[in-house]
């Protein structure tokens, strides 16, 4: 497959996470349910391991090569569980989205060509994982129109990707709106963002208090560098209930769209 560059895109969706004790659900060995599935926490921990290791195992011979001992803190990746689950009930409830509105998704997004950007090796689960969530996320925001681009749904990603670190803190709306230009990546998010967030009502979400706020995998363009965050769910009442007319949205084979100074 010809090798592609992920755009800047935000894709970003709310995720409505309801009380466990509430519905019932409330084993801790459980991680989330998500209708009629469940993923454990055992689950949760051999991706983190996983990725920990593949990770370390990389550096390791990186460092042997250059000559260097790499010390504890080098070898830690910065893959958290959180991000695990982000991942796994986002892939979840964008699959189900997918079969009801009938649409297919295409391998495009590899782990090969994640791997350098998300700084995990190929081979750890959680670097396929972010390859299929992808792929879905892309299928997801092409179908779906646009929200409007309201100042909640603008400060909604800029204050995720401030807590990464991947953007200048402090920014007012009106310089974030400029930084973001037209804006059409938060649009398109934010109409994901709903997508999933009826369907996690629908299935009756719920998540473990050890896993919430829950968060969307998420990324956008900084340069040459992809800036990897989550975006905790947004509720149904807030930026993401007004839909406008479509406008064309990117793909990661194309090179346009907002930059993360």
């Amino acid at each position: 497959m010809r090798a592609r560059r992920l755009i800047a895109a935000a894709s970003v969706a709310a995720l409505g996470v309801l009380s466990l004790a509430a519905c019932g659900k409330s084993s801790p060995d459980v991680a989330a349910y998500v209708g009629d599935r469940t993923y454990s926490v055992d689950r949760v921990d051999a991706i983190y391991d996983d990725a920990q290791a593949k990770y370390a195992e990389a550096i390791r011979q990186s460092a042997t090569q250059a000559g260097v001992t790499p010390d504890a803190e080098q070898l830690r990746s910065r893959v958290t569980r959180q991000d695990v689950v982000n991942l796994l009930v986002s892939i979840d409830l964008g699959k189900r989205v997918v079969a009801e509105q009938g649409l297919q998704v295409p391998d495009q997004v590899t782990p090969e060509q994640l791997a350098q950007q998300l700084q995990m090796p190929p081979q750890a689960e959680f670097a396929k994982l972010w390859g299929e969530w992808a792929d879905i996320s892309m299928v997801l925001s092409q179908k779906l129109p646009p929200a409007e681009l309201s100042d909640a749904s603008v400060m909604a990603v800029y204050h995720a990707i401030e807590e990464t670190g991947g953007i200048q803190s402090g920014l007012s709306v009106g310089e974030v709106r400029q930084l973001f230009g037209e804006g059409g990546f938060v649009r398109t998010a934010s109409a994901l963002s709903a997508a999933l967030e009826e369907e996690a009502d629908k299935v009756d979400l719920s998540v473990n208090p050890r896993f919430r706020p829950l968060g969307v995998p998420s990324w956008v363009n900084k340069g040459q560098e992809l800036v990897f965050y989550a975006l905790p769910y947004v509720d149904a009442s807030g930026p993401v209930t007004d839909i406008s007319t479509p406008e064309p949205v990117t793909t990661p084979a194309e090179q346009t769209g907002p930059v993360a100074p």
